[in-house]
């Protein structure tokens, strides 16, 4: 019970300091900055209204501006839709249903409109998402009660208090295409009675494993997996993969990724595609006709025009009724078909999917996931599988107190550390030249990785070196702190002198296709700099499209086929702030395939034995080069 209420306590350091900052964020910028920062939509134009279960209409809205700006609004979250003519006054309260593009729908309790809503100046806000928080508590109290239950062996080895078994008389499973520890990792997935874990580094292939795994377990009598994500680019990711393979999937909650495959696994297609959805469309139809004549009244009001009005409306939600039957049955029919359920953590508790059970539950990558968020999947099953790397960044918690207590802890990372017996590492990578996995392999995963054979020398031209370090010690190349801001303006300078020798050396060599870069940095002021001198570097304006610059953090998952990384730090008290979480360095590191380029001060960044020996490294294979000869 302690180890439970511990995880509530934590969660509640995490929800109230996250409160406090979204509600300061809020309450000290204007309607334009919110926009900026992803948490608004303005202005916006109403696109339909329709009547939906109970007393709720779904209102379909359009951004008409800034439209290529990125947001945080998804499908689940709370949300305001106000008027900015009186924003105190003029608002009410929904749920986003469904977001795509530049439009959504938003779920809210009415039978109508307000008439502010026709006056325009209109804008979606984002609220603080408490109900992700109320699903991680409720999840916790239901471990509490569970706790006490001697059937549950998942929650009682996840917790320490017994060990994982396994069943090794299951036959070994024919995999195809697949290396010996991809397969080794599908076998004791399937032989695995309640916990199996796949600890996937970098470019090792853990989806194709898993993906493998899934068609395993199935094989293998299991009627029902649940697959879920923190993200939903990487519950995407999976969803896809497997629609591919011709798995029957479900995908609740809706993708970020835009394609006509991933459209199709949604719930919503699924009951549009329905045969019985024919005459759903024709009751909403006449619900909504019932509707529109009762708003005929609104403005010519005695009291037979009221009764008249009430009966309108009471026709039109007693269709409702019906259609909100009939949508229960198409659902209960699609989720009964289905043989993957696929959704982020929050997502697996939605409430067409909550009394669900699952033969197996998958967390992909549970290394980003907040251990309160994993209970509420896994009280689903009472067989485990974890996927992930625990040597890359972890969940971002915004309570330092909170994560100093643990809360930043894994659950990956406590059962790795409990089960070694569980864990298959996935040793063979397929993205890195082997001078830029060399490094990461030694630190990270024992020196166990291995460079395929098809990537092991791969360059960008004959005679390149693909790890280069440029040691920008003694140029006098301070940082700039500005606050919490810090920038390194030399530093970036020096960078782009660099990548335009290399555009020069690229084209001497007939490069073709023109490699795509990224450009990263942990420090977002750097980014800031780096985006704003790119403008003024005439040689590379012809390879804008290619060039990509963001933070390491953004780039978690991706890769390029070369990376500029610039680390910024350079004073003479030897700080180097958050660099010293060195798994953000190992994901920075490993997102190059052919040509990894750092830039920095050794003689700031060596206080930490990692950067010391990084420079040792490049120097032992003639990676290493002084700032002084770019200068």
């Amino acid at each position: 019970m302690q180890y439970f209420q511990n995880l509530q306590s934590l969660l509640t350091l995490e929800q109230n300091t996250d409160r406090e900052q979204y509600q300061a964020l809020i309450k000290n910028t204007s309607i334009h900055q919110r926009r900026e920062n992803g948490i608004a939509w303005y202005p916006i134009a109403i696109k339909e209204v329709e009547l939906t279960k109970g007393d709720y209409i779904n209102v379909t809205i359009e951004r008409t501006t800034n439209k290529d700006e990125p947001h945080q609004l998804r499908f689940g979250m709370p949300a305001i839709l106000f008027s900015n003519h009186d924003a105190s006054n003029n608002q009410i309260e929904g749920i986003i249903t469904h977001c795509r593009g530049n439009q959504l729908k938003i779920n809210i309790r009415t039978e109508e409109l307000p008439d502010w809503s026709r006056d325009g100046k209109l804008g979606i806000d984002l609220l603080f998402d408490e109900n992700s928080y109320q699903e991680m508590f409720s999840a916790l109290k239901t471990c509490i009660k569970k706790e006490e239950e001697p059937e549950e062996r998942l929650l009682k080895i996840l917790i320490g208090e017994k060990q994982p078994t396994y069943n090794d008389t299951i036959p070994v499973y024919k995999t195809e295409n697949l290396n010996p520890y991809q397969h080794n990792a599908v076998q004791q997935i399937i032989q695995a009675n309640e916990l199996a874990i796949v600890h996937g580094p970098p470019g090792t292939g853990k989806t194709t494993t898993l993906i493998q795994a899934i068609q395993a377990l199935l094989a293998n009598g299991a009627k029902k997996i649940l697959v879920t994500a923190p993200s939903n680019t990487a519950v995407d990711v999976v969803s896809e993969k497997l629609h591919a393979k011709g798995v029957n999937v479900v995908r609740i909650g809706n993708p970020v990724r835009v394609s006509e495959e991933l459209l199709s696994l949604t719930m919503d297609n699924k009951i549009a595609e329905h045969e019985t959805n024919k005459n759903i469309k024709k009751l909403k139809k006449q619900a909504n006709e019932f509707k529109d004549m009762a708003h005929k009244y609104k403005r010519n009001f005695g009291k037979a025009e009221r009764d008249q009005r009430k009966a309108l409306f009471d026709e039109a939600h007693k269709i409702m009724k019906d259609v909100e039957q009939m949508e229960k049955y198409i659902t209960e029919d699609i989720l009964n078909k289905a043989q993957v359920i696929t959704a982020t953590l929050v997502g697996s508790n939605h409430y067409s999917i909550r009394h669900m059970h699952y033969d197996a539950v998958i967390i992909d990558e549970a290394g980003q996931a907040t251990e309160p968020a994993c209970w509420i999947p896994i009280l689903k099953t009472q067989k485990l599988i974890l996927a992930g790397d625990h040597c890359q960044l972890p969940p971002t918690i915004k309570s330092f107190e909170a994560a100093k207590q643990g809360l930043s802890t894994t659950l990956l990372e406590k059962c790795v550390a409990l089960y070694p017996q569980a864990v298959t590492l996935l040793q063979e990578q397929y993205r890195m030249n082997e001078h830029i996995m060399q490094y990461s392999s030694t630190v990270f995963y024992n020196n166990q990785l291995l460079a395929n054979e098809f990537v092991k020398q791969h360059l960008l031209f004959s005679n390149d070196t693909p790890f280069t370090f440029i040691d920008t010690a003694g140029c006098g190349f301070d940082e700039v702190v500005n606050g919490t801001q810090i920038n390194n303006p030399e530093e970036a300078s020096m960078l782009y002198k660099h990548l335009v020798a290399y555009v020069i050396a690229l084209e001497q060599n007939n490069t073709i296709p023109f490699p795509n870069i990224a450009i990263i940095s942990p420090y977002k002021q750097q980014i800031v700099t780096l985006q704003e001198y790119l403008t003024h570097v005439p040689e590379l304006q012809a390879y804008l499209p290619n060039i990509k610059i963001n933070t390491i953090d953004s780039f978690q998952g991706q890769e390029k086929d070369i990376i500029y990384i610039s680390l910024v730090r350079s004073n003479a008290d030897n700080n180097i702030g958050f660099l010293s979480d060195i798994r953000r360095m190992n994901v920075a590191m490993t997102r190059a395939r052919k040509k990894l380029v750092i830039i920095g001060d050794s003689s700031t960044l060596c206080a930490l034995p990692y950067y010391e020996n990084l420079v040792t490294y490049s120097q032992s294979i003639n990676g290493w080069m002084s700032g002084w000869e770019i200068i």
